[in-house]
């Protein structure tokens, strides 16, 4: 397969961006494979994502950075060049909840995620034969009201240690601290039922399922401070009616979770979610 370098960009929206980006990229001899715009009119900002086929520059990831920078201050850009030949690392996390990890993991094998998982991260043992079975180390840290600092440390030191990109929560069900919210702001993915807040707390599909809704659906979301309530990347939706059972509910709940998380993780790798404040653009 072919490498590609990716340009994202984020700035205040004037006339000339994309003539002044495509011909810079044109002048190294770039072929653009991908090219994708948009232009927020409220808040007047331009978002822009490129594909570039590496080979048809004659520059390293490093030296386009460098011959990129002169415009991106001229433009005032939030920007990130990235080259697919360097695989992201994503720390996975669990608790007892299987879909989702077995999911990820399933597609990882099958090559649809283009990343590395140097290891997963659980507060419970359940998982650690399935995710040890697929070559990947497994690291438990228990979680108590009393020890919670001490374990988010390790879970910190962890991630650090392992050289994450990104982390992904993958029904992990405790609350990160807000100090490593912030340590990874924009790289910490969360999968939730769209429920909440209706129905917060334990079992809301069953919630749902007594007050008798028509919709459910689950929310791929980056990690903030406040729970739940993050810049959203993807959502989905199931239909369901009064012949369904409350196990039919989560049955369907679990089915929309573990696609919604897929292809939220998979246009976060391939650098096509752009953060802008609490909202994102999605080059899908």
């Amino acid at each position: 397969m072919s490498d590609y370098y990716r340009l994202v960009v984020s700035c205040p929206d004037q006339v000339g961006i994309v003539a002044r980006v495509s011909g810079f990229i044109a002048r190294q001899g770039g072929s653009i494979t991908e090219a994708s715009q948009h232009s927020d009119l409220a808040t007047g900002r331009f978002f822009m994502r490129y594909e570039i086929l590496a080979d048809s520059i004659g520059l390293s990831a490093v030296q386009l950075r460098e011959a990129f920078a002169p415009i991106a201050e001229e433009f005032s850009m939030d920007w990130a060049l990235t080259d697919t030949a360097r695989r992201p690392r994503v720390v996975l996390m669990v608790s007892r909840e299987s879909h989702c990890l077995v999911d990820l993991l399933y597609r990882w094998t099958a090559g649809e995620l283009d990343c590395d998982i140097p290891c997963v991260i659980s507060n419970h043992d359940d998982m650690r034969s399935l995710v040890e079975w697929h070559g990947i180390p497994y690291y438990r840290v228990p979680v108590t009201p009393d020890t919670k600092p001490q374990a988010f440390a390790e879970v910190e030191r962890l991630v650090e240690q392992a050289e994450a990109d990104s982390v992904v929560l993958a029904r992990y069900m405790q609350i990160l601290p807000p100090a490593l919210c912030r340590r990874y702001a924009g790289r910490v993915i969360n999968i939730h039922h769209s429920f909440l807040p209706s129905f917060a707390g334990a079992k809301p599909y069953h919630q749902a399922y007594q007050r008798g809704v028509k919709l459910i659906g689950a929310t791929c979301h980056y990690v903030t401070e406040e729970l739940d309530a993050g810049p959203i990347i993807e959502q989905d939706i199931h239909r369901v009616s009064h012949c369904h059972t409350a196990d039919d509910l989560v049955r369907f709940g679990r089915d929309v979770e573990k696609a919604v998380l897929a292809r939220g993780l998979r246009w976060h790798l391939e650098d096509r979610v752009l953060i802008h404040g609490n909202k994102t653009v999605v080059f899908a």
